[in-house]
């Protein structure tokens, strides 16, 4: 299997790397610059400039965009257009690091966990814009998209325990009460569901077990 894993630099992105890359699968990273991962080939490509034509040949497209300043934020709905433009009417599927921000709180889907009481004011731009760019991907019935959001505490140096729980749409929490996964045990959840290909054209989450 033939992955593409886009802003592979991140931290994120070269844990993914390094997950697809046990696994076996033949990774490629999509870089702006020098190739900081462990991946043997290496795309050199600003993510607003990738074209149908970078990505030809994948079975497998993973985002690892992310953007935190508030001037910046915009590009979580620019980045996916390019990316699903890039994809359009192809049989490679779009895995893309979401938010759990746009995770909702209750059984009727009419609110999301950033509407809800008590969520960080400070997390509230980037929520925004994940829920906004979630919206438009759900528009997408050209492309071959998965949203994966992960737990609310997104751990970047939480250890890996190789187990987690797989969700839907709702905030989950675990036994202890939890909502929590680390960036390693993410990776894991994004490198099965490459493999696997269960959710096309839907959001799931992950969460620490």
């Amino acid at each position: 299997m033939k992955v593409a894993v886009v802003c592979a630099n991140g931290k994120a992105g070269r844990l993914i790397v390094d997950e697809a890359l046990k696994r076996g699968l033949d990774v490629t990273a999509v870089v702006r610059g020098e190739n900081k991962t462990n991946a043997p080939h290496t795309i050199k490509r600003d993510i607003l400039d990738i074209t149908a034509e970078d990505l030809k040949g994948f079975d497998v497209v993973i985002d690892a965009f992310g953007a935190w300043e508030p001037s910046t934020l915009h590009l979580y709905s620019d980045t996916q257009k390019v990316l699903c433009d890039a994809l359009s009417g192809s049989e490679t599927r779009l895995l893309i690091i979401g938010g759990a921000g746009s995770l909702y709180v209750n059984k009727e889907h009419t609110k999301q966990y950033f509407q809800a009481e008590g969520f960080p004011e400070s997390y509230m731009p980037v929520a925004t814009a994940a829920a906004k760019a979630l919206g438009e991907l759900r528009k997408r019935d050209d492309v071959k998209w998965t949203y994966v959001s992960p737990a609310s505490d997104f751990q970047a140096e939480g250890e890996r325990t190789g187990k987690y729980i797989l969700a839907g749409e709702e905030l989950t929490l675990n036994a202890k009460g939890e909502s929590v996964i680390s960036y390693a045990d993410y990776a894991i959840a994004m490198i099965d569901e490459a493999v696997s290909g269960k959710h096309i054209r839907q959001r799931i989450s992950v969460v620490k077990e």
